[in-house]
């Protein structure tokens, strides 16, 4: 995480939420105290050197899972927080890559990502308004990545990967991105090995999945590409999902 560039880009844009991931660092050692000061109070679910989420936020939340349901509590991973704010359940995620620990990684990618459809089940199930945004570590189709950019085996690319991540929108979910701009070449990722910015050679990983009626209120989505272009930057980029009051 590039602390310097959070706060700039909070003076900036004042969203009323920001969904960080893969902050690798725990709880105690956020930064929470420089984003206070911008009006900024967290929500973080830490973890040392690895993972790590956290959802910056002006208004009060309620936290509802520091970890996905459905992961046991064995799993050591830091890699979801679900908050609740205005009638609106925010899901912050970052979904395993599913390259790393040969078939025993992927499988484990795979079990995250039919948990996480649960979770989007359940909450449907309960008519509940929310939104589950992050790091997907997931290429819908070719179109999301930059021609050889993967190799055909890439995890995030998998016949399985792509049919776990289209059985969460089948549940009812709309992909904000693709909604509003259903053939432009985006990225949100780009790799800080090879060139690959200088190349252009980056990846659609990022997405946020909506729910019925908050699908209904999407008026935009933006991309901040010049972040990538800044002086020791994140290799993601922020994405913007702006909604109309409910």
């Amino acid at each position: 995480m590039r602390e310097t560039h959070v706060a700039s880009f909070l003076e900036r844009e004042k969203p009323d939420f920001l969904l960080l991931q893969e902050i690798k660092c725990e709880a105690h050692q956020f930064p929470g105290l420089a984003f206070k000061a911008l009006g900024y109070d967290a929500v973080v679910v830490g973890q040392k050197s690895y993972n790590g989420v956290a959802i910056l936020h002006r208004a009060p939340v309620e936290l509802v899972h520091s970890r996905l349901p459905g992961m046991t509590e064995d799993d050591a991973h830091a890699r979801y927080v679900e908050v609740r704010a205005a009638g609106l359940n925010i899901g912050n995620l970052y979904l395993p890559n599913g390259n790393s620990g040969g078939e025993a990684g992927y499988a484990y990618k795979l079990h995250w990502m039919a948990a996480l459809r649960a979770r989007a089940s359940a909450l449907l199930a309960e008519d509940a308004d929310f939104i589950l945004a992050g790091d997907y570590n997931v290429c819908p189709t070719d179109a999301d990545f930059a021609p050889r950019a993967l190799s055909a085996g890439d995890a995030l690319i998998r016949p399985e990967t792509r049919a776990a991540f289209n059985a969460l929108l089948f549940t009812g979910l709309t992909e904000a991105m693709r909604a509003l701009h259903p053939q432009e070449t985006i990225y949100t990722f780009w790799d800080y090995q090879a060139g690959a910015w200088d190349r252009n050679s980056g990846l659609r990983i990022d997405h946020a999945l909506l729910s019925p009626r908050l699908a209904e209120r999407l008026v935009s989505v933006t991309v901040h590409k010049d972040e990538r272009a800044k002086a020791q930057p994140s290799d993601h980029v922020p994405v913007t999902v702006e909604l109309s009051g409910g």
